[in-house]
């Protein structure tokens, strides 16, 4: 019986780096943002769709999706974001599970990190993590992180916010939270505790199964 964490956070949270801390410690990660990436590559599961949905104008030479054509797409046309999601959300779940199944089958891990950027905004993962783990961080720290390593400029950055849920959404659904407003070696003493919290509690959850 697999024991689950669903991570989460807004974008420039820092969901990546603390989920490679989890990984160093032992956790399987499945990461809907690499399953989504594989979805949309050349001969991606998802691109026969989202060609004959949107046209050629969101493809890239190699076949592969044009994030930043789609990006603005969805920004400016709520339909065009619903017929995506349409697309890729059912897809995504089905990987995801699949591959949470089969970490636990391989017993190599004691729980799997499940990390779903909209987790709190996307039904469905909630229900399937038996706790879910929250990145928080100052909205400011968001916003200089992703115009750091994206170039975007501030208005951008807070237009992709607005389309995610906001800080106070994300505290509300946490059971546990990790914060990351300050230097990375302020990380790891965090994730140590939870990682030992998350052992007993997936040990606990085994030994009630049996």
């Amino acid at each position: 019986m697999s024991f689950i964490v669903g991570l989460t956070g807004g974008i420039g949270s820092g969901k990546s780096t603390v989920a490679e801390l989890f990984a160093e410690r032992g956790a399987a990660l499945v990461d809907t943002d690499v399953i989504a990436h594989a979805l949309t590559a050349p001969q991606g599961a998802a691109m026969a769709a989202i060609a004959a949905t949107f046209g050629d104008g969101v493809l890239q030479a190699d076949g592969a999706l044009d994030r930043t054509a789609m990006r603005n797409l969805v920004f400016s046309d709520r339909a065009a974001k619903a017929r995506l999601e349409a697309i890729l959300h059912p897809l995504i779940r089905e990987q995801s599970r699949a591959l949470c199944a089969a970490a636990t089958q391989s017993r190599h891990a004691p729980y799997v990190l499940l990390v779903v950027p909209l987790l709190v905004e996307t039904g469905g993962y909630r229900e399937r993590a038996d706790r879910v783990l929250v990145v928080d961080c100052d909205e400011t720290v968001q916003i200089a992180r992703v115009m750091a390593r994206s170039g975007l400029a501030f208005e951008a950055v807070k237009a992709i916010m607005a389309t995610q849920s906001s800080r106070l959404e994300r505290r509300t659904v946490a059971d546990d939270l990790v914060h990351n407003d300050g230097e990375l070696d302020a990380l790891g003493p965090q994730i140590e505790v939870l990682h030992r919290h998350y052992l007993e509690l997936a040990r606990a959850k085994a030994h009630a199964g049996r």
